[in-house]
């Protein structure tokens, strides 16, 4: 019972703290509330997040942002075709000593933060993208045959324009699948462009200011992982997980002809991290079954292909996923 008390207390405690962080982002990032509370999922589950809109619509700036209003140690790293991964993770120079001596010497790279802004990640080369793999995964790199660790918390936060956009290289599906969500960013609503306008172009500019430490956040991450999860959430998690896949049995006809893969445990791990993190950003103190089903698209349309075929005919992810999870909230439906 004592247990379950300071359980409570620590998610009251961290709603405010929240609402606050939430007031400083919009501050500087106005309006695109689902876009700031899916980026704020992202930090609070310990996880990576992917922004994808056409250039101008603010994800740069909201990455600036959270930097500052969560208190990590941010870098950036503008991505470009002629980008090489030693120009992430660093490299050893050979340096001359006062008495001649010479040794190497490592010159860490701007993977050494706690923030990374991946600028643009489509329009670096595979091979550069490549760099961020171990990175994103273990939580460390290798550098000239010595494992190095990186700061914690160590989160990526990177942009991507629409892949028509001219140079831009599709992410490897093993480079997605790292990404706890996938943000899509629209253009603003006409109210919300105006304020935009009114805010941005006058003499001064609001201010975010830090509302999290470091090591605040990682507190926060361990609390989060401590919100219990029903049983009735977690077989939600796995029906849905599993009817994406287009060789289980589970699977829905239209998925089966329209899939070519589906996704994999990794997306079962970032929904039961996420339902938590957007229940908390409500105010609850347990997911629902209706979290896991606002959650579905976020998490589930980067670990997904669809078949050419599918494509041909002009089906999307989105309406898929969509279609399946009101085909699964409602059981008489799909029967």
């Amino acid at each position: 019972m004592a247990e379950d008390a300071d359980l409570i207390a620590g998610i009251e405690s961290l709603e405010s703290k929240i609402a606050e962080a939430r007031a400083s982002i919009t501050r500087r990032f106005i309006g695109q509330e689902r876009v700031v509370d899916l980026t704020l999922s992202a930090l609070l589950c310990g996880g990576h997040a992917l922004l994808i809109g056409l250039p101008g619509l603010g994800k740069t700036r909201l990455v600036e942002t959270l930097s500052t209003v969560m208190g990590l140690d941010g870098n950036r790293v503008q991505f470009t075709p002629d980008l090489m991964p030693a120009d992430i993770l660093g490299s050893e120079v050979l340096e001359t000593g006062e008495d001649g001596s010479r040794t190497f010497k490592f010159i860490p790279g701007p993977i050494f933060c706690q923030l990374l802004m991946a600028d643009e990640i489509n329009r670096a080369s595979p091979r550069t993208q490549s760099a961020l793999l171990q990175a994103m995964q273990e939580k460390r790199v290798t550098v000239a045959g010595e494992d190095r660790p990186l700061a914690r918390p160590f989160h990526v936060l990177a942009t991507q324009n629409p892949i028509e956009q001219e140079g831009t290289y599709p992410l490897p599906e093993a480079q997605l699948d790292r990404f706890l969500v996938q943000i899509d960013v629209a253009y603003p609503d006409r109210a919300t462009e105006r304020d935009i306008l009114l805010a941005t172009t006058g003499v001064e500019e609001e201010e975010a200011h830090a509302v999290f430490t470091a090591a605040e956040l990682m507190e926060a991450q361990t609390l989060l992982r401590r919100m219990p999860v029903g049983d009735s959430v977690v077989e939600a998690i796995l029906d849905l997980v599993r009817a994406f896949r287009p060789d289980d049995e589970s699977a829905p006809a239209r998925v089966r002809e329209s899939v070519a893969w589906g996704p994999g445990p990794r997306a079962a791990q970032a929904l039961m991290l996420t339902v938590r993190a957007r229940a908390l950003l409500q105010g609850r103190l347990a997911p629902s079954i209706e979290d896991v089903m606002e959650m579905a698209r976020p998490v589930l349309s980067h670990r997904m292909a669809l078949r050419f075929s599918a494509r041909a005919r002009g089906d999307s992810l989105a309406d898929l996923i969509d279609e399946t999870c009101d085909a699964m909230a409602r059981p008489e439906a799909a029967a």
